[in-house]
Formats: structure tokens, C-alpha cells, sequence
């Protein structure tokens, strides 16, 4: 895992930083409501796109750290030969939902910037835009996948 600044990854940063611009909008918004007695229409798009975003790092990170769900208990039961091919089995099955859910957004970008060309309702800015993180940020999903694969079998060829 290669580590910024701090000794941080990548993946640590960006939604360190999607925090932290979600709090600032939303207290903006805050304070725009209580002294000019009128809300930024832009705060609610904004931050939920970084929510998402930051969503999408995160599962890239649990994986990473291999904190998704399982079932620790039924799985520990299974010879360590047959636990290796169901660490496999499901670090396939889980790139490949994010492989089915990439293609799905991509060619809705795709519909997006040929047909609909819809715009958001208060940046104004082409939809697409939103809609590109995910496919873009599935990398750390990706990432989180294998490294957790890689160790879990590792762990398993030390026994």
C-alpha cells in the first residue's frame, strides 16, 4: 500500500477530503439559512455526489482491509483447501458485480453525453459529470479486492 502524505494511501485522502468538503458546504448552507434566511440550492447536489464518491472508496477500503461481511463461522468449517477456492470464488463474484455495475454507468454516461444531455438542476452542469466517479473510483474497489484476496490466501498458505 503506497502512503502519501502522513503515511496515508490514496484512498484515505480523498475521502478525508470529501469530508471535509462535505462539512464546510454543509455548514455554509447552515449559515447561509440563518443570515440571509435562504438556503444554497447547490448544497444538497453537491454533497450527495461526494457521498456517493466517498461511499465508493470506502467499500474499495473494507475490502482492503477485509472488514466486508462474511460468514467467519460457516467458512472457518471448510477444509483450508476448499476455503482458498471460496476466497477465490467470491473475490470473482465481487470484482465481477462492479464490472456489471461499470458497464451499467458507463453506458449511461454514454446515454447521457450522446442523448439525454440532461443537466443537474442547480450547477447546472452535465449530469455525466456525477456520474463518472464511479466508474473512475471502482479502481480502489478493484484494489481493495485483490490486496484482500492476496492476503487471505497468503494467510491460508502459511498454515
Amino acid at each position: 500500500m503506497k502512503k502519501l502524505l502522513f503515511g496515508f494511501p490514496l484512498g484515505h485522502w480523498l475521502v478525508a477530503i470529501c469530508m471535509a468538503a462535505m462539512v464546510v458546504i454543509a455548514f455554509l448552507n447552515i449559515l447561509s439559512r440563518y443570515i440571509f434566511h435562504f438556503s444554497l440550492a447547490a448544497t444538497e447536489e453537491i454533497t450527495i455526489n461526494l457521498f456517493v464518491w466517498m461511499t465508493v472508496i470506502g467499500i474499495g477500503i473494507a475490502f482492503e482491509r477485509g472488514g466486508h461481511m462474511g460468514m467467519v463461522t460457516f467458512f472457518n468449517m471448510f477444509p483450508r483447501a476448499l476455503q482458498k477456492i471460496w476466497i477465490i470464488i467470491y473475490s470473482v463474484l465481487a470484482a465481477g458485480l462492479f464490472v456489471v455495475l461499470d458497464y451499467y454507468i458507463i453506458q449511461a454516461i454514454y446515454d447521457e453525453i450522446t442523448l439525454f444531455q440532461a443537466r443537474s438542476a442547480a450547477l447546472d452542469i452535465p449530469v455525466w459529470i456525477y456520474y463518472l466517479g464511479l466508474p473512475v473510483l471502482s479502481v480502489f474497489v478493484f484494489k481493495g479486492i485483490y490486496r484482500d484476496a492476496m492476503t487471505k490466501l497468503a494467510e491460508r498458505k502459511e498454515d
